[in-house]
């Protein structure tokens, strides 16, 4: 899949073997929200929305996850703002976390480590602009999501060494599908989580029971001293 990905403007700043041996140690997924899950717009009350196809994709991975650890991965949503989507979304797929109004990510990411017992490189992260640059800078596997127009932005992530791989799908067009996607390519499951999911087998159903059970945590940091 990378040589693919590759073709259609996925940038790897790392071997796509080397992104695997680190995907070894990840146990947790950190979701920006605005520009991730779409293209940043705000419609009635600040609302930005999100895609089926990319919900499915957080899913699957979560299974892969699972499936190779016997365990949840801690998932959590990071955004800057409050988002009535966004957290109908975390809700719905019972995510472990959603950060609210976040000025400064990397208190988010101290306060999620914490919570979960988690090191810096046991996490991915997925994200898209300078704001989340914080929280990346402290993850161990980093997805930049890709908006062209933002070219000098990109560079500068580039030049700085901030990102492992940059999605060949624009902002809001389906690049979370593609991350998840690649990430289980790079697990060595895809097929066994894809066709476990279609037959809704015992090994799924089991995930899904343990994922429904999971009660989502709504944070609002106090303001900083």
């Amino acid at each position: 899949m990378s040589g693919w990905l590759e073709q259609q403007g996925g940038v790897f700043l790392h071997q796509p073997e080397d992104l695997a041996e680190r995907l070894g140690q990840i146990r947790a997924l950190v979701f920006d929200w605005d520009g991730v899950f779409n293209r940043g717009e705000k419609g009635y009350a600040g609302s930005s929305g999100f895609s089926e196809a990319d919900s499915m994709g957080v899913n699957l991975l979560r299974y892969a996850l699972w499936r190779r650890d016997g365990r949840l991965p801690a998932v959590a949503i990071i955004t800057g703002e409050q988002n009535t989507a966004a957290a109908q979304f975390a809700e719905r797929e019972h995510l472990h976390a959603l950060y609210e109004r976040v000025k400064d990510k990397s208190r988010a990411m101290t306060h999620f480590r914490d919570r979960y017992g988690l090191s810096a490189h046991e996490i991915l992260c997925v994200f898209d602009d300078v704001n989340d640059l914080a929280m990346a800078k402290e993850c161990g596997i980093r997805i930049l999501i890709r908006r062209s127009i933002s070219k000098l932005m990109r560079d500068y992530f580039l030049g700085k060494r901030y990102f492992d791989y940059l999605t060949a799908s624009e902002s809001g067009n389906y690049a979370v599908r593609e991350t998840t996607e690649l990430m289980m390519d790079l697990l060595g499951n895809f097929a066994a989580v894809v066709e476990s999911r279609v037959a809704h087998d015992e090994a799924y159903r089991d995930y899904f029971a343990i994922r429904q059970a999971i009660a989502l945590e709504r944070v609002v940091l106090p303001p900083s001293a």
